[in-house]
């Protein structure tokens, strides 16, 4: 989800719509044999008629039916109806659903992807066959981002739907938009009815919220010139991958969205045919184990039809937050681009404050000054009035001043605020915000964010000045700025809690402040005011980035499978800024490592040639999972089939994944891994480490011959610790190069002894 999204989140109300006596539980039965989808139903329904008694209360009870790319069904039962079912043949397992939450003009410039000259030479043209399922808030397909010109016909392979609905007919479909399905009965189920949130929506694919229009937008939007927002980020809005086609899954609403619906979406668009799936979204921490996950379960089938899913690390900030981080998941952290948005303070003294904010407003002169401490409410500590929460300011102090307010909690309502503020009679607010201060948000009246260090400024300011005064600036947009990427702020972080062997997230990609297509009616995140583009920020924003970047790598190069196309984007990604240092975390630039940015910052370019790559399919998976101590029962709860472990089991940090993690380093140990070669002609690659602290490596063989493409080599990385790390993680890398490729492996070790 957006940034700002998610802290609005969690200061909501949820109504339950359900009696209190049942909740609403996925019943799932992995791979089937029926012949038809029909026919799923109706077994379905036979099997659960037989904990509810009769065949018309299971018809009642059921929401869902999964019944074309894996069987199962989602019904609003008892505990006890939900665990005599889990007792049942071919029951695998029965569990609650869930709610998750969601988690551009400049932006593939700054990567580097050039449309005009990079396209004429790939097969991402025009005629592009490559589909990309967007699962998120639905579409507005009126946006230009959506012109369809140019485009060849639909491709054939495509067996998806254009479903009609509330203000979306067959008409909004086009050969961009070339499917557009959307879910709610598992939102309501565990929700309430749509009508009991007062907000508006439609009971179709259109996008009431404008998440949906900005990720698929940023994915494959169609070239727009001269867009921005209120003249902010101005320029020419495209998505990454402009020739390939987009099927829209809407199953998340107000922000929104159940397992039982994302199951659904995820069901029907590995049955639709589509190439890439991409998510911005994601549970909140901690992850809920593979088995038990309604993502990862319908992740893995999309893995085993050659889908690569794509989908966002999460917001919340902190080590240890990493969602959507199972191994066959290519997982997105978020990082600025080489652009701010700066809203200045103009002080009376003539000093100039540094600030960031989407603030179109003009103020034509100065304002007096005042803190929100100092403009107490009668019975209120001036400590609770400094937050600038509602019922706490004097009306008569405010009015007519621009307020000072500082952040109670990291989660805070910041555009809550400004409402305050408003409300009161202010007429600007600056906002003390050490954390977010480059994150870009819109306000009701003239508004910006400061840090400590601008802080302390104003307040020697407004202590030494008997009248203080200043003036607001609109916001200007600086480019080329340095340095750049920064990971984000809140972005969440590794390491991987589930499976900490595997370095989550796996990369980063534009996240700050994006501007793409937006919905018109969803105002609440542009302070009331109605646009076709917006500049929101989240790991909403970078998935799309890397989903997009799949999808070039796939229309060049077909026969990659997804672990292949997850290889070449995490290999050829740099940790270098463009002051070629090592990236920096917002807001202080803070030192960073592969839990902040998994193997670095996209390069689109470099990942259409890795050179090498690390390739594995299912059945690898499947005997990763038996070395984290997976049982059979657990096995067949992710695949649908019985699943027995080979033992010895292979040592989970043995699974070919293109990062090398070992999270417990008793001692010295030996890794293995193999790569395949993609290129032309014999060559050799030279391997090169960069030593973790405390620990020695050899790479044996330190030279790698390949003589045609597709031919495959192992190697061995032995680790051999001569110092303790204490619970902490040290970090290296391998990188294989042959003069021109660099394929670049991050290494995070935990020496727990010698």
């Amino acid at each position: 989800m957006s940034f700002s999204k998610l802290l609005t989140l969690l200061w909501m109300i949820g109504l339950v719509w359900a009696d209190a006596s049942t909740k609403h539980y996925i019943v799932y039965m992995g791979q089937h044999s029926h012949p038809t989808s029909e026919s799923v139903v109706k077994a379905n329904h036979h099997l659960l008629a037989s904990v509810t008694g009769s065949l018309l209360a299971a018809q009642e009870a059921t929401l869902h039916h999964y019944s074309k790319s894996f069987r199962g069904f989602s019904a609003v039962l008892t505990p006890s109806q939900a665990q005599q079912l889990s007792e049942r043949n071919p029951v695998i397992s029965v569990f609650e659903s869930r709610m998750n939450k969601l988690h551009t003009t400049h932006s593939w410039d700054f990567l580097g992807v050039d449309y005009i000259h990079q396209y004429n030479h790939l097969k991402m043209d025009l005629g592009s066959d490559v589909i990309v399922g967007v699962i998120d808030t639905g579409v507005w397909p009126e946006s230009d981002s959506y012109d369809d010109q140019g485009l060849g016909p639909v491709p054939t392979k495509f067996k998806g739907e254009c479903v009609p609905g509330e203000r979306f007919t067959l008409s909004n479909c086009n050969r961009k938009i070339i499917g557009a399905r959307f879910y709610s009965k598992g939102f309501e189920a565990e929700m309430g009815p749509l009508e009991s949130f007062n907000s508006i929506f439609f009971r179709s694919a259109r996008d009431s919220d404008g998440h949906g229009t900005h990720t698929s937008s940023t994915i494959a939007g169609s070239m727009v010139a001269n867009a921005s927002l209120f003249g902010m980020a101005r320029g020419t809005a495209r998505g990454g991958a402009p020739g390939a086609r987009l099927a829209i899954y809407k199953a998340c609403w107000f922000n929104l969205c159940s397992d039982a619906d994302l199951l659904s979406a995820l069901d029907d668009s590995i049955s639709d045919g589509v190439d890439i799936i991409s998510l911005s979204l994601g549970p909140d921490p901690p992850q809920p184990i593979y088995f038990e996950d309604a993502i990862s379960i319908g992740a893995f089938h999309a893995f085993q039809k050659g889908i690569l899913v794509s989908a966002s690390a999460g917001n919340s900030f902190f080590p240890n937050t990493a969602c959507n981080v199972a191994p066959w998941i290519l997982t997105v952290a978020a990082s600025s681009l080489d652009r701010e948005f700066n809203s200045n303070i103009y002080l009376g003294n003539s000093q100039i404050l540094k600030g960031f904010s989407l603030n179109p407003f003009k103020m034509e002169s100065s304002y007096a000054l005042i803190t929100g401490g100092a403009a107490a409410a009668q019975g209120i500590p001036a400590k609770n009035a400094s937050f600038c929460k509602n019922n706490t300011l004097d009306a008569t102090i405010i009015k007519g001043r621009i307020v000072v307010c500082a952040l109670e909690a990291l989660t805070d309502n910041r555009r809550a605020k400004a409402l305050v503020v408003r409300q009161g009679g202010g007429v600007g607010i600056i906002l003390i915000d050490p954390f977010a201060k480059d994150v870009g948000f819109q306000f009701v009246i003239p508004a910006t964010l400061i840090g400590q260090e601008e802080a302390q400024m104003l307040q020697l300011y407004m202590t030494t000045n008997k009248n203080p005064v200043a003036r607001i600036s609109p916001t200007i947009t600086i480019s080329n700025t340095k340095p750049a990427p920064k990971v984000a702020v809140f972005s969440s972080r590794g390491p991987n809690i589930l499976t900490p062997d595997i370095i989550k997230p796996d990369v980063t990609a534009p996240g700050l402040n994006i501007l793409a297509a937006w919905s018109p009616v969803a105002t609440e995140a542009t302070a009331g005011q109605s646009v076709s583009y917006n500049v929101i920020s989240g790991t909403s924003m970078s998935c799309p980035h890397i989903s997009a970047t799949a999808a070039i790598i796939r229309s060049y190069r077909p026969l990659l499978s997804p672990a292949a196309i997850m290889s070449a984007i995490m290999t050829t990604a740099t940790v270098l800024d463009n002051t070629n240092h090592i990236i920096r975390r917002d807001p202080d630039e803070a030192e960073t490592n592969p839990f902040d940015y998994g193997s670095g910052h996209i390069n689109p370019t470099a990942a259409l040639n890795p050179g090498l790559v690390y390739d594995f399919d299912a059945n690898d998976i499947i005997k990763f999972l038996c070395s984290t101590g997976a049982s059979s029962k657990q096995l067949k709860n992710l695949t649908g089939e019985t699943t027995y472990c080979s033992y010895p089991p292979k040592p989970s940090y043995n699974f070919n994944y293109p990062s090398i993690g070992v999270s417990s380093l008793n001692g010295s140990l030996s890794v293995y891994r193999t790569v395949t070669y993609y290129g032309e002609g014999p060559i050799v690659y030279v391997a090169h480490v960069d030593y973790p602290a405390g620990v020695r490596i050899t790479v044996t063989p330190s030279k790698l011959g390949f003589t045609k493409t597709g031919e495959k080599m192992t190697y061995r990385v032995d680790f051999v610790p001569y110092k303790q790390s204490n619970g902490t993680y040290v970090f290296g890398a391998l990188t294989w190069s042959n003069g021109v490729h660099r394929v670049r492996s991050p290494i995070s070790l935990n020496v727990v002894s010698l």
